[in-house]
């Protein structure tokens, strides 16, 4: 018997892509470095740090953790102001009405992600009710491929 379900937030309720690949394609541009949708697809699935340390790779660049930090936190302000632009229309098609008939069904549904940003998107798309509990990258040490956020 089922007991309750567990999603994980980028690709399955949401598609947040579009917004990484401009956060990141404006702080490379910024760095002089070439970036692209081939590029991005290099980075899904990876930590901030690792995107960061791939894109200054492939510019050839070296910085400092302070500086590294500075560009990530960078990277995050201009990915929070184009969240912050999402609505109800961004949730992929069938998530709304699924998670409902899982809750009418007296299912417990929680998200997992390793996103950072898991709360802030919820709430921007309206869905944050739905979820019983939520693990994300604010509690987890270990990004994906590692399975923490979902034990």
């Amino acid at each position: 018997m089922i007991h309750g379900l567990l999603f994980d937030l980028d690709g399955v309720i949401v598609d947040t892509a579009k917004y990484h690949f401009v956060a990141w394609k404006r702080m490379a541009s910024e760095l002089g470095i070439h970036f692209e949708q081939a590029e991005n697809e290099q980075l899904k699935g990876i930590s901030r740090i690792e995107s960061l340390e791939r894109i200054l790779a492939w510019g050839g660049i070296t910085l400092s953790p302070e500086e590294k930090q500075h560009w990530m936190d960078q990277k995050n302000t201009w990915y929070l102001e184009y969240i912050a632009q999402m609505g109800p229309e961004e949730i992929l098609p069938g998530v709304a009405e699924f998670l409902e008939e899982a809750r009418q069904q007296g299912l417990r549904i929680a998200l997992g992600s390793a996103s950072k940003n898991a709360v802030p998107i919820l709430e921007r798309i309206r869905l944050l009710h739905a979820f019983d509990a939520i693990v994300d990258g604010t509690v987890v040490s270990a990004s994906k491929p590692n399975p923490e956020v979902f034990l």
